[in-house]
This record gives C-alpha cells, structure tokens and sequence, in this order.
C-alpha cells in the first residue's frame, strides 16, 4: 500500500475518524505513515484534535516524530507527556537527532535524558551541544568510521563487520592519524573494488576537505550543494575528526532555511504553531502591525506638510500612490537578489562595487523607461504636462533610490548581524513610500504652486 501524505483529502479523512472516534480507522491511517508525514499530520491539525493521532503513534515512533515537529508544537506534545514517556521517546535516536530534541527541553527533562545514556553518548551529545545549533558542529553527528593510514583494506572490512552496523547515510570511512586528525578519505566503492591487501593510505583521497566545526548552517549546505556530498567530515580548530553531517540532516537545514526566507518577511517564524492559541499569534503578529502602522503614520507626517500644494494640485494625490508603487516593484526586485546572493555566500567584497553598479545600471535604464511611460499616460489622460513631468521626474528618482536601498539595506543588515530577510522589506517600503511621496509632492510645490 502506498504510503499516504497529508493532502487536504487524507486531512478530512483523518478528521472524520477523529469526529467518530473511530481509534481503529486512526490507527490504521497513521500506521500507514512515515515519522515525518505523521509530524506533518500533527502541525496541520488543531490542538484539540492532535492527542488523538498521538495516542494512536507506536511507542517507538514517538522519538522520531517528536524530532520532526516544529520547536512550539513539539514543546506542547511533550508538556502532555510524563518524564518517564519523554525519556523513553529519546531512546534510540542519532546522537544529532537527539541534540535538537533536548535542546528545547526543560532543564529537568533534559537532565533525566542526559542520565538515561550510556557515558560514551552522553559526551557525544554534549560535544554537540557545546556548538551553536545552527552551525556544523551542532547538525553533526558524533558517530564516524574513522581508521588509520596505514592498516590494509581487508583490515577495513573486518573491522566493518565486525561493527555490524554503520551510521545512516554513512558512504565513507575517513582517514584520521594517531591523534585523530583528519588526512582524508576512502569511498566505500573504492574499498570494496580494491585489492584487499591494499594499504589504506594508496586508496583514500586526500584532497577532500572536512568541514570546520564553526561554519554556519548555511554554508554546510553550499558545500554538499557545490561538491554534491553525502557525508562530509566535521573537524575542530585543531584539525581533529570529531563528527560527520550527511545528506539528511543537509536537507533538513534547506527546507529551514526556505521556510524562514518566506515567512519572515512578514514577521512569522517557521517553529511557530499554526494552531496556536488565538491571543498568542495576536500578540506576534501585532508587533509587526504596530511597528508597520508607526512607519506609516511617519508618512502620513510628512504627506500633511506639503497639505497645501495637495489643496492646489489634486491630481498630485491621484497619482501618488503610483509612484510609491513603482519604487517598492524595483527596490524589492533588488532586495530579494541581494539577500539570496548572501544567503548562498554569493556576495564577498570584490564584488559588491561592480554588482552595485550593473543593479544601477538597470535601475536607470527602468526609471528612463518608468518616466517616460507615466508622463506620457498623464498628459494623456489629464491633459497636463506639467504634472505629467512633476511625476516622471519623481518616479525617476524614487526607482533609482529604490535601487540603491534595495542594494544597500541587506549589506548594512548583515554588518548589524540582522537577518535582511526579517528587516529589509519593512525598511524598502518605508523609504520607497516616503521618497516617492516627498519626490511628487516637493517637485510639485516648487514648480506647480
């Protein structure tokens, strides 16, 4: 039977089992489903209705799919749960796995976890967490294959199966010396083709660099993006092989990373709860509406300045609107280029000054093209040639300063370790709003009144 995703036909499936009550029509749907589809399953429902599709979870799923809930959700599945459940939950996860899961635990909880472990992973998953969550060395998994440069490849193979069992997505052994420093790498398809009596050292490629323990999330996803990996080594400052990220965990951090790019853009953040209580959402949202009515009242200020050359003018406010439309089109064309371009590490310092000057290049070559087409439909439509140069003139210099700030805004952002996918937008508006009105309203007093 094929696996069943949560689409809007299986979500009113699944809600007509809960409306019944049918547990046994719950637990065969669910039964159906992988750890991350059930996740899935549970962020798309209402609270009230979660509990059903929980208690109908196996026992040993529970880990799994409490890894692949969103923070906020996750944080009020296990407040329902007993300490005991929790740690039992826990049992079995990868060391990486685990680390995000007990990094939003409370302290008591995390404590008990941390007492059910072996020694031996209880220090593996405090390494992890010695780094910051959104870096290598806190998507890593401790657990490697590692071996030294000098032993045979039929060495190799005995000790692997003796192991008897490798860590997911595992396609590689690193090579480390006496003091396990990294010096490079040996294929899995390059040891089983190769001559077992082989030495190590002959086989493995040093060439492949790890990855350092520091580097950002994003930047782990560029490497297995430009260098298509499926595992990569994690080393620390001093060279030391002391982990290992794989494909999935690389897969994980993009769909993040995209989740955030949109969302944050109007203020939301990709772990909140879509169910969450209506007060609370309020509150998130209402902070963003707040900060956007305070700018636009800033405009309205300005507007009220120039009230008198609006009394004379009307057209002026007709079309005013226009020219703030215009600029926030241009400046958000560049804004968006920009904080992809530094999303992807695109964006170095010998490249910012010929960048800047192609993105004004287009932007003059569109504001020309901007003028031109609005002058000639207001002189068209309102017989007025004055106001028709007053807001060609306007929207010249409005695109243009679009431009620049849509360029500008991401660097300056990320200078002030700001996210310019959280504050750009709100800033390109405002300035594009404000620029545009002063533009027509400050041509228009002085040269139509």
């Amino acid at each position: 039977m094929e696996p069943i995703t949560a689409t809007p036909l299986d979500l009113d499936e699944i809600h007509a089992a809960i409306e019944r009550g049918d547990v046994v029509q719950i637990s065969r749907l669910v039964a159906d489903l992988y750890p991350a589809e059930i996740a899935r399953l549970i962020e798309s429902l209402p609270a009230e209705e979660r509990q059903a599709i929980w208690a109908a979870v196996p026992d040993d799923s529970e880990g799994e799919i409490l890894v692949e809930l969103n923070e906020e959700v996750r944080s009020s599945v296990v407040e329902a749960m007993a300490s005991h459940e929790v740690v039992a939950a826990t049992e079995g996860l990868d060391i990486d796995d685990l680390a995000d899961f007990v990094a939003d635990l409370p302290e008591n909880l995390t404590y008990k976890v941390l007492q059910s472990l072996s020694v031996q992973d209880r220090e593996r998953l405090q390494a992890v967490l010695a780094y910051p969550a959104d870096s290598a060395g806190g998507l890593m998994n401790p657990e490697t294959v590692s071996v030294r440069p000098d032993v045979s490849v039929d060495v190799v193979l005995r000790y692997l199966r003796m192991r008897g069992e490798l860590p997911i997505n595992t396609d590689s052994v690193f090579v480390v010396d006496r003091d396990d420093r990294y010096l490079g790498v040996l294929t899995f398809a390059r040891l089983l083709t190769s001559d077992p009596e082989a030495a190590v050292t002959a086989l493995m490629d040093p060439s492949v660099e790890p990855i350092h323990a520091a580097s950002s999330a994003a930047e782990v996803a560029r490497e297995f993006q430009d260098r298509d990996l499926v595992s990569a080594a994690v080393t620390d400052s001093a060279g030391r092989l002391i982990g290992q990220i794989t494909v999935d965990d690389v897969v994980d951090v993009i769909q993040e990373q995209a989740d955030h790019d949109i969302l944050s853009r109007d203020g939301l953040d990709e772990d909140d709860d879509m169910f969450a209580p209506i007060l609370t959402s309020s509150r998130r949202r209402g902070v963003w509406l707040v900060l956007h009515l305070t700018l636009a009242f800033c405009t309205a200020a300005v507007i009220n300045l120039f009230q008198h050359t609006m009394n004379q003018v009307i057209l002026l406010a007709v079309l005013m609107p226009m020219v703030a439309a215009l600029g926030g089109i241009a400046g958000s064309q560049t804004l968006t280029l920009m904080i992809r371009s530094i999303a992807l590490g695109r964006i170095q310092g010998s490249n910012v000054s010929p960048l800047l000057r192609r993105e004004l290049s287009i932007g003059l070559v569109n504001a020309l093209l901007g003028a031109t087409v609005v002058a000639t439909v207001t002189a068209l439509f309102f017989r007025d040639w004055r106001v028709a140069g007053v807001i060609a003139a306007a929207t010249a210099a409005n695109l243009l300063i679009a431009v620049a700030v849509g360029f500008g805004v991401p660097l300056a952002l990320r200078r002030l370790r700001i996210d310019p996918a959280l504050a750009g937008s709100v800033i390109l508006i405002t300035v594009t709003d404000l620029v545009g009105f002063v533009a027509v309203l400050g041509l228009g007093t002085l040269l139509l009144t």
